[in-house]
Parts: C-alpha cells; sequence; structure tokens
C-alpha cells in the first residue's frame, strides 16, 4: 500500500534527475564545443564549413548528434585581425535526452555561443 502512494514521486525524482543531469552534461559539451569552433576560426584560412566539423566532431565523440552550427562571419577568415568569431552550437534537448520521452525539459533548446577575436600570423 505505501509502494504504491511512494512509487509515482520516486520515479518522477528519478526521471528528473536523470533528465536534468543530461541537460547538465549537454550543455557542457555544447560550450566546449562552440569554444573548440572559435578557436578554429579565428585561424587564417579557416572556413565556416571547418569549423562545423571541428564542432561536430567534438559533439559526435560524446553521442550528441542533432546540433546546428553558426559561424559569424561566414566564412570567419573574412573578418579582419582582432574582429570577433562568433560560433553557436543549438540542440533541441529532445534529440538528446536518455529518456523516450522527455517530462520536464522536451521543449527546450540547448545553446552555447563562443566568441573570440580574428588571429592572423604577421
Amino acid at each position: 500500500m505505501e509502494f504504491a502512494i511512494v512509487a509515482p514521486l520516486f520515479f518522477m525524482l528519478l526521471f528528473g534527475m536523470i533528465e536534468y543531469g543530461r541537460c547538465v552534461l549537454v550543455q557542457q559539451m555544447l560550450t566546449n564545443a562552440s569554444r573548440e569552433g572559435a578557436r578554429r576560426g579565428v585561424l587564417d584560412g579557416t572556413t565556416t564549413q571547418d569549423v562545423t566539423d571541428v564542432v561536430i566532431g567534438y559533439l559526435a565523440s560524446a553521442s550528441v548528434t542533432g546540433a546546428s552550427v553558426t559561424v559569424n562571419p561566414s566564412p570567419p577568415s573574412s573578418a579582419q585581425v582582432g574582429d570577433p568569431v562568433t560560433v553557436t552550437v543549438q540542440v533541441p534537448f529532445r534529440d538528446v535526452s536518455w529518456l523516450p520521452t522527455p517530462m520536464f525539459l522536451g521543449d527546450a533548446t540547448l545553446s552555447a555561443t563562443s566568441v573570440m577575436r580574428r588571429e592572423s600570423v604577421q
């Protein structure tokens, strides 16, 4: 009898911890991936595809798929020395959740942005 009362609350807390834990993990991966993409984007001769490949490769190592990558300016090599290069990575939480149907964060979109200044070899 007591289990029937406590079980729904227990499972809701358990699944909530799994969902929010995955959210924090993926958010950290997006932050790191956008930073790696920005690091690539500030180098001479880098294309938008180079940046996208770095970001997608970084996320693939953590089994995060379905992310969209935005690079500004595009291509990043068109920025002048010292100008900012911005890399934004977004992924719907529904695409990266460990639960078949996210209970709390189903409609959330996780996003991370990194900005670095363009470098050049003088």
